[in-house]
C-alpha cells in the first residue's frame, strides 16, 4: 500500500536521524569528558607508568562521586563506541517485527536499545569497584605496581589471542546474523516484553563478543581517546566487514603485536 510505504520510509528516516544525533552527542560528550579527565593529570607509579584519574578520587572528591562520574562517563562512552555496530542489529530487528506494518515500531526499537545499553551499564558498575580496588592495592604495594606494565602486556596478548578462537567466531556470528537465530528466542513478535528480552540477549551476546576488546580498553586506557577510537574501529569493522571472522583475526594480529611490545618494554624497563 502506498500509504504504508510512505510511513515506513518516514520511520526509517527517523530511525537513522535519531541514531546519528545520539552518536554525535555521545561522541562529543565522550571527548569532553576524556579531555576533562586528562586535565586532572595522572599519578606516576613505580614501574614507569601512570595511573588514570578514573580510578582514584581527586582532592575533595568522594568515592561515591567518583563512582557516579565513572559510570556516567562509561555509559556515554559505550553509546558512542557501540552505536555504529548496534544500528545494523536494530535494523534487522525492525525488519523482523515491522514487515506487517506494526504500530509503535519506534518505541519498540527504543526498548531494545535501552535494554542493550543496560547490559553495558551493568558491566561498568562491575568494572569500577574492581578497578578501584586494584588501584588502591597498587598504591599501597610498590612491588605490585612495578608488575603492572608486564601484566598489562600479558592481558593484552591474551585478549588478542581470543580473537582467533572458535568461541569468538561463534559470538561474532551471533552479532552479525538474523535476530533470534543465535539468541535462543522464539520468532520475534511486536510487543514490549519480547523487545525487552531481545535487547537483553543482544547486549549479553555483544558483551561476550567484545570481551577481549573491552579488556584492552580497560587495561590500556579506559579514558584515553586514542584507545577508545581504536577499540571502536575494531568492533565496528569486525561486525560490518563482509568477512567478519577474517577481520577479527587481523585485529587479533594487531592486538597480539601490541601485547608483545608492551611485554618487551616492561622487561626492558625492569
Amino acid at each position: 500500500m502506498p500509504g504504508h510505504s510512505i510511513e515506513a520510509r518516514a520511520s526509517q528516516r527517523a530511525f537513522f536521524g535519531v541514531s546519528a544525533l545520539l552518536f554525535t552527542v555521545s561522541t562529543a560528550a565522550t571527548i569532553v569528558g576524556a579531555v576533562s579527565m586528562s586535565a586532572m593529570g595522572e599519578m606516576p607509579m613505580p614501574g614507569g607508568w601512570t595511573m588514570s584519574a578514573a580510578w582514584m578520587p581527586m582532592c575533595g572528591q568522594t568515592w561515591s562521586g567518583l563512582a557516579a562520574s565513572f559510570l556516567g562517563m562509561w555509559v556515554v562512552m559505550m553509546v558512542a563506541m557501540m552505536l555504529p555496530s548496534l544500528v545494523p542489529m536494530l535494523l534487522r530487528y525492525r525488519e523482523a517485527v515491522g514487515g506487517a506494518g506494526v504500530t509503535g515500531l519506534g518505541w519498540l526499537t527504543v526498548v531494545v536499545g535501552a535494554r542493550y545499553f543496560f547490559v553495558w551499564t551493568a558491566f561498568g558498575m562491575a568494572a569500577f569497584p574492581l578497578g578501584a580496588a586494584l588501584a588502591a592495592l597498587e598504591m599501597q604495594q610498590p612491588a605490585l605496581a612495578r608488575a603492572v606494565p608486564f601484566a598489562m602486556g600479558v592481558i593484552v596478548l591474551i585478549a588478542g589471542a581470543l580473537q582467533f578462537t572458535a568461541w569468538k567466531a561463534r559470538r561474532l556470528a551471533c552479532c552479525r546474523t538474523t535476530p533470534g537465530r543465535c539468541l535462543m528466542l522464539p520468532a520475534l513478535s511486536a510487543d514490549v516484553t519480547t523487545a525487552w528480552r531481545h535487547g537483553l540477549h543482544l547486549g549479553l551476546q555483544c558483551s561476550y563478543c567484545c570481551a577481549g576488546l573491552t579488556t584492552v580498553l580497560l587495561v590500556a586506557g579506559v579514558m584515553d581517546l586514542r584507545v577508545m577510537a581504536a577499540v571502536t574501529a575494531a568492533i565496528t569493522v569486525e561486525r560490518l566487514a563482509p568477512r567478519g571472522e577474517r577481520a577479527a583475526r587481523l585485529i587479533g594480529v594487531g592486538i597480539v603485536g601490541a601485547g608483545v611490545l608492551l611485554i618487551a618494554r616492561a622487561i626492558g624497563l625492569g
